[in-house]
Formats: C-alpha cells, sequence, structure tokens
C-alpha cells in the first residue's frame, strides 16, 4: 500500500497556521482543493480541528518545509517512513468485539453524516457492519434512532485513522471539486467591489427662523398659563 498522509485537513491546518506556503501548494500535499485551504485560512472550514505537525509525525522535514517556501513550484514530498509496517490482508468482514458491537450503530451515523461520500460498503469495511443496518440509519428507521449519538468510530476503537483517511480518499477520487458556492465564499472579487459607486449627499443644512422659534415658544408660555389658571378654578 502507497504511503498515505495522516489526517490531511488537520495537516492543513498546521501548514496553513505555520508555514509560508502557498495554497496551491498546501492544497496538492493535503489533497484537497485550494478553495478549501482558503476557507481554512479564512476561518470559514475546518474549525475546531487542531492542526496535526506534519514535522512531529515524520511526514514532513524541515528542509523539505524551507524548500517549498523559497520556490512557491515545488511539489512536497513525503519523507520515507523509518517503519515499514505490512499489508494486511484481511478477507470477509471486520470482526468486532462484543463488548463494541453496540457502539457500531453510533460510529455509522458519525460516518453518514461527516462522510457521506462514503458507500455503504466502504461503511461497512470500517466497522463491520451489514448494508441494511446502515440503510436503516440513514433514513432513520432504525429500532433505536432516538437514541442514537454521533461518534467517531476511530475513537470508539472500531476502525484505525489510517483505515478511515484510505477509504475517505478512495470515494473523493470520484467526486467532483467543490464550487465557491458549496464553500461558503460570499466575498465579492476586488475588481468587482472597485467598479460601485458609493455617494454619499449631503444634506443642506436649514436656516434656523430665530422670530419663529421666539414664537412658538411664546405660544407654548401662554397656554400653560391658561391651563394654570383652569386649575386655580
Amino acid at each position: 500500500m502507497a504511503q498515505q498522509l495522516l489526517m490531511p485537513k488537520a495537516t492543513a491546518v498546521w501548514l496553513v497556521d505555520n508555514t509560508a506556503l502557498s495554497f496551491e501548494q498546501i492544497a496538492t500535499f493535503c489533497k484537497l482543493h485550494p478553495l478549501e485551504v482558503k476557507a481554512i485560512a479564512d476561518g470559514e472550514l475546518a474549525q475546531g480541528i487542531k492542526g496535526l505537525d506534519p514535522i512531529a509525525t515524520g511526514q514532513l522535514s524541515r528542509d523539505e518545509i524551507a524548500r517549498a517556501e523559497a520556490n512557491p513550484n515545488h511539489k512536497l514530498k513525503l519523507s520515507e517512513p523509518k517503519v515499514r509496517v505490512p499489508d494486511s490482508k484481511r478477507k470477509g468482514p471486520r470482526y468486532t468485539p462484543v463488548s463494541k458491537r453496540q457502539d457500531r450503530p453510533n460510529a455509522i451515523l458519525w460516518l453518514v453524516r461527516n462522510h457521506p461520500e462514503l458507500k455503504d460498503a466502504q461503511i461497512s469495511r470500517l466497522v463491520g457492519t451489514t448494508k441494511s443496518t446502515i440503510e436503516q440509519i440513514r433514513e432513520r428507521t432504525h429500532w433505536n434512532s432516538t437514541n442514537l449519538t454521533p461518534m467517531d468510530p476511530v475513537t470508539l476503537g472500531l476502525c484505525s485513522q489510517i483505515d478511515l483517511d484510505l477509504e475517505v480518499e478512495r470515494a473523493a477520487k470520484g467526486r467532483p471539486l467543490p464550487t465557491a458556492a458549496e464553500l461558503g465564499a460570499t466575498l465579492e472579487a476586488a475588481q468587482e467591489t472597485e467598479k460601485l459607486n458609493f455617494s454619499y449627499e449631503r444634506e443642506e443644512e436649514k436656516e434656523i427662523d430665530a422670530d419663529a422659534v421666539f414664537a412658538k415658544l411664546k405660544s407654548l408660555k401662554s397656554d400653560r398659563k391658561d391651563e394654570d389658571e383652569d386649575d386655580q378654578y
């Protein structure tokens, strides 16, 4: 199995915050769209995701990042792993321990909500369930739907982060790139805003007629005096 980047979005968050790499370089390395990286930089995407340092995980070197920062056309390359893990050849559905089987519906609900691009067969491989159960949870017809809570299958120990990232990457290959509207890009281009003509007209100050003001005050005073006289009677 080819080497895969762990947690692409979390890695992208770290690279945006800690390097001077371009959006295109980060997008290419993390297999994201440049608009997604821009949305991460603007705080519109990946909110609440903690950045993952690829240097600490051994997937990037400082020299590689420095070369990419100096040359915008340089594409980041994954570092060679120090330890080679042999591919596991597993046939049939994934075995889930009895103690964790009750958590599978919660994991399925999490996958359905957070990774709608995953197919039923992929979800079945990840958590070891059946397509009928997945369909019931999608359509909210599961017998325990009202009590289900979305929970990360990696946290529950039903699958590894590597397996999840691999299935998400496989599902994303056939998915069209997101548009600016889908990513919530609502800002107008600078060329468009420069064409807008904002004019502010100042209202002419009206001249104050002193005689009219004093006449009005005198009438108010006389009215007040008449009211006081009426109260005495």
